[in-house]
């Protein structure tokens, strides 16, 4: 596995660095991991946009903090579990490494909340979508920042059923992610009165879909629900496009839709979807500032993951700033009293149980003739107040909250 070190532009030689870090910094430096899926299913929606996006956070500190330098380790976990808890106990026991952000794929960063667990070490999940990770899956050191599948399930989920969509059938990825993301969706639409027909788990990743979209089609139901995400997701549109699954008066539900899936398919295929998101590049002057530089870099607009990479990885060096401490248990302690006040989010909270609550945005991806340019791609619909799509934290099960 190929490893990059990227020692943050704007630091000093090495000997002035040590000389001028503050004592309360272990190991001189302040060392962030972003793990993440750099070739596959999910690499467009995170993989190196994400890294990009922690890159610069480091270089908007200046490349140091509290007096030391901030070194970024980034490796591709390639979606698998083993290799992701090997890499961040490596990381963590020999690289010195403070914290890790990213982690996508619910597996991946399940894994790697074991290791955080047992070392004691910060674990900032953006692109993972579990609800269980602040719940029965929690840790006291892990964050789950971006979104989650309850989110989802409350956005998507609610406003398909409140339109008519009362009967469903779900198309899932066969692993924990897929698992918590139908379960979440379900427990919604029962709740609004409506019905669960049935489910097809698919392999993942899967390139081929169409056995999955003839049983949905059979089974009568008004939704399709994807649930799964990235390619998975695009390649059973395109599936059910070519089988006329919506012509024929059915409706897709993709459950977890970036912008990177809606770039990938056109609007002309696209048109219409219903989905929520935790970040829009084109909410407000803020958020257009900080996504045209990231657009510079990456050459595409950021998705909710690669933002709240970004908001993940500063929050975290403010609380070194702040401190002047790497602590574990100190650092926490002020991610959790300080809000989250940036462009991603404005007056996030991180809970006790590990939920970064803030604000959602539920969206209709315009049709070809309603968009005015490059990436114009939503239109938001309504602003989903955190607490709602997150559920209070008595609901939370953590048993560490």
């Amino acid at each position: 596995m190929k490893i990059i070190r990227i020692l943050a532009a704007g630091v000093s030689a090495l000997a002035m660095t040590i000389g001028t870090a503050q004592a309360d910094i272990s190991d001189g430096a302040v060392k962030i991991g972003v793990m993440t899926d750099m070739a596959a299913v999910y690499a467009d929606l995170a993989g190196q946009g994400a890294v990009i996006a922690a890159q610069m956070a480091v270089e908007d500190f200046g490349g140091s903090v509290a007096g030391a330098p901030i070194e970024l380790v980034t490796a591709d976990h390639q979606n698998k579990a083993d290799i992701a808890a090997n890499l961040a106990r490596e990381w963590f026991e020999n690289d010195k490494v403070d914290a890790l952000a990213e982690l996508v794929t619910t597996s991946v960063a399940l894994a790697v909340f074991e290791v955080a667990k047992q070392q004691n070490k910060i674990a900032l999940v953006s692109g993972a979508a579990s609800s269980p990770l602040t719940n029965d899956k929690c840790i006291p050191t892990g964050i789950h920042y971006t979104y989650n599948t309850r989110a989802l399930a409350v956005g998507t989920g609610s406003a398909v059923v409140k339109e008519g969509g009362d009967s469903w059938y779900f198309l899932t990825a066969d692993y924990a992610f897929g698992e918590a993301l139908q379960r979440d969706v379900a427990n919604v639409v029962k709740a609004e009165g409506g019905a669960v027909l049935g489910t097809s788990k698919h392999p993942f990743p899967s390139s081929d879909f169409s056995s999955f979209v003839l049983q949905a089609q059979a089974s009568g139901a008004k939704v399709v629900g994807l649930a799964n995400a990235g390619a998975d997701t695009t390649n059973a549109i395109k599936a059910a496009n070519e089988f006329g699954l919506v012509a024929g008066g059915q409706t897709i539900a993709a459950l977890l839709t970036f912008i990177t899936d809606v770039h990938a398919l056109g609007l002309e295929t696209a048109q219409g979807i219903q989905l929520t998101t935790g970040f829009y590049w084109d909410l407000n002057d803020e958020t257009r500032a900080w996504s045209k530089r990231f657009n510079e870099r990456a050459g595409a607009m950021p998705t909710m993951v690669q933002a709240g990479v970004y908001s993940s990885v500063t929050h975290y060096l403010k609380a070194i700033e702040a401190t002047g401490s790497d602590d574990t248990d100190t650092i926490l302690a002020w991610m959790r009293e300080n809000p989250v006040d940036d462009f991603f989010a404005k007056n996030g909270v991180i809970r006790s149980d590990g939920r970064m609550v803030h604000d959602m945005y539920l969206a209709r991806v315009k049709s070809p003739s309603e968009s005015k340019g490059a990436w114009d791609y939503y239109e938001i619909i309504r602003t989903i107040p955190g607490e709602e799509a997150y559920g209070p934290l008595s609901e939370s099960t953590c048993p560490t909250k």
